[in-house]
């Protein structure tokens, strides 16, 4: 935790992150060396950042529907840590949030990920997280790399965004509620029950 919490100061502190630093923001993640579960999205929205509450909108109530877990879990960060491609908001564009800074991840996630053995299964939300960590084996959108989750499995599961907005393409593609969302919550469940590597030093 000790090396957690100094990751975070130097976040906070890198000179590339010094825009953010001057509008008050702070880091938006959550992360512990306890970690079963890591939940990879985009870039924190303006409500989160300014509660600094990451997830805090009806996406997120969506997500903790689709994951099957309480907010109490969701927010455990010895379950579940919240790792986006960016732990700043990036403004907003043209059409809505601004993407994640494209050297953000690169930079910090390795770090943090490191620190978090064990580990159990990356869930990778939207093509920013899903390029990023798929690399050529992501598809050519992310309607097929969702559709071919059966692919990168059993530690890695990739999902649309539980956006609101998103409700016409759930219509258009019912084999993700069907499908998809039954063989993630399976996946959480044995993520969450496995005994830890500390777990199992104890018994």
């Amino acid at each position: 935790m000790r090396e957690l919490a100094g990751l975070r100061t130097e976040i906070r502190n890198h000179a590339s992150n010094a825009w953010a630093t001057e509008r008050g923001y702070e880091p938006i993640y959550a992360a512990s060396p306890r970690s079963r579960i890591v939940v990879i999205g985009q870039a924190p929205g303006r409500r989160a950042q300014e509660s600094q509450i990451p997830w805090n909108d009806a996406s997120g109530i969506k997500l903790r529907e689709w994951l099957a877990v309480t907010d109490a879990q969701f927010y455990d960060p010895d379950t579940i840590a919240l790792l986006p491609m960016d732990f700043y908001y990036p403004g907003q564009g043209t059409h809505g949030d601004l993407p994640p800074h494209p050297g953000f991840a690169p930079l910090w996630h390795p770090r943090i990920l490191r620190l978090m053995p064990e580990l159990r299964l990356t869930v990778l939300i939207g093509t920013y997280a899903q390029k990023h960590y798929l690399g050529r084996s992501a598809k050519e959108n992310v309607t097929e790399t969702v559709h071919a989750y059966r692919d990168y499995g059993p530690d890695r599961i990739p999902l649309v965004h539980p956006s609101p907005l998103n409700f016409r393409w759930q219509a258009k593609n019912p084999w993700f509620e069907a499908e998809v969302i039954p063989a993630l919550q399976a996946l959480v469940a044995a993520a969450i029950s496995e005994p830890t590597t500390t777990d199992r030093s104890e018994s």
